[in-house]
């Protein structure tokens, strides 16, 4: 999985947690289970999957996505004087 989609995962699995957490009817479960001498652990196992769409598709959906970091023209200027290329080029072998 590389950076994006594992970000997508991360973000929804937070969200999930949060969800449940703050869920009155997981909060009433756990006060019923209190009440009758029980302490609750809740634990949940989800799959994540992501399909690839449509190249044209993908690339609009990406183009919304924000970076993961920008990169400044005096970065630029820095990765240049170590001799590293800061933007990525395709190059023919």
């Amino acid at each position: 999985m590389d950076d994006i989609t594992k970000r997508f995962a991360r973000e929804l699995a937070e969200a999930i947690a949060a969800a449940a957490a703050t869920d009155p009817r997981v909060a009433a479960c756990r006060s019923r289970a209190r009440a009758a001498g029980f302490e609750m652990k809740v634990s949940l196992d989800a799959v994540v999957g992501f399909i690839n769409r449509p190249a044209a598709e993908q690339a609009e959906a990406l183009a919304a996505v924000a970076p993961l970091f920008e990169v400044s023209a005096s970065d630029r200027r820095f990765l240049r004087s170590l001799r590293i290329a800061a933007d990525e080029t395709k190059e023919e072998v």
